[in-house]
């Protein structure tokens, strides 16, 4: 009885949780449904369904669809994910299987970078970026990713690997497996969490991030959704509120289900990350 007891109790306090975490997102979907008239009111759910408030928000920017911000907002993303997992899986093997110079003191510099704030190198990014004339281009948003240039997922992966037994690669120099071979037919295979994981977290740090796309992206047809859930706020003084939650809830899709189809695997890398073998 006392361990149906305990049983309920945690149950309860999972759907208290549940519920918890879920209210944002019930807010945001009661928002994208009201009529504009509803939003002084401060009721969570409409008392009239709008659903033309996802067809107004489509095409409420001028001479634009929603459909143009979605596909550079993809465009940039996808391409960000591939540079991010492949250099920084690259740096990783480096970092945790192969023996060079000062390899201790370049992984405890490459750590330190994690505490430098992002504004911090705001200001010479621009200037190099402003240089190359990449400034109104996506290449400032996709083309550092290449250089493995975000130390977590970097620290992740290594430490990933360092749970893989070194008897593997062992094994493969005896069968003549030269050192890229063991890279890329036996220790990155076995990384396919990791680099899952780390996937998912840069594609939702992309495809969320408002900051660099507004210093970097000028020219409307090239803006992201987040710059283009601005637009709502400055086309008029009066603002349609609907339209722009429907848009906003519709730039939630890709995140969770891409959070959601890959979930096992993100348990996965973080659950292992960090054991060693």
């Amino acid at each position: 009885m006392k361990t149906n007891m305990n049983q309920l109790g945690r149950y309860a306090v999972l759907l208290l949780g549940s519920i918890f975490m879920a209210y944002p997102i019930l807010g945001l979907l009661g928002n994208a449904l009201k009529p504009n008239e509803e939003f002084a009111s401060g009721k969570l759910l409409p008392s009239e369904i709008r659903w033309e408030n996802f067809v107004d928000g489509w095409h409420a920017i001028p001479g634009f669809t929603f459909g143009t911000f979605f596909y550079n907002s993809f465009f940039i993303s996808v391409l960000s994910v591939i540079g991010t997992v492949a250099s920084s899986a690259i740096v990783a093997f480096g970092f945790a299987r192969l023996k060079f110079p000062l390899k201790s003191l370049w992984f405890a510099i490459l750590m330190l970078t994690l505490m430098l704030p992002t504004q911090v190198t705001l200001v010479p990014q621009y200037i190099l970026f402003k240089n190359f004339n990449w400034i109104g281009t996506s290449l400032p948003l996709i083309v550092p990713h290449y250089l493995a240039v975000s130390p977590f997922f970097v620290f992740l992966i290594v430490q990933f690997i360092r749970g893989i037994p070194r008897d593997l690669d062992e094994s493969a120099k005896i069968d003549g497996c030269s050192v890229p071979g063991i890279a890329f037919r036996i220790i990155l295979p076995l990384c396919t969490p990791a680099l899952i994981t780390s996937a998912i977290f840069s594609f939702i740090w992309t495809w969320d991030d408002f900051l660099a796309q507004l210093l970097y992206l000028t020219d409307t047809s090239k803006y992201t959704v987040p710059l283009a859930l601005r637009l709502f706020l400055d086309n008029s003084s009066a603002v349609t509120w609907g339209p722009m939650y429907a848009m906003a809830l519709l730039s939630v899709i890709p995140c969770f289900v891409i959070f959601m189809s890959s979930q096992k695997y993100f348990v996965e890398g973080i659950a292992t990350t960090g054991i060693k073998g």
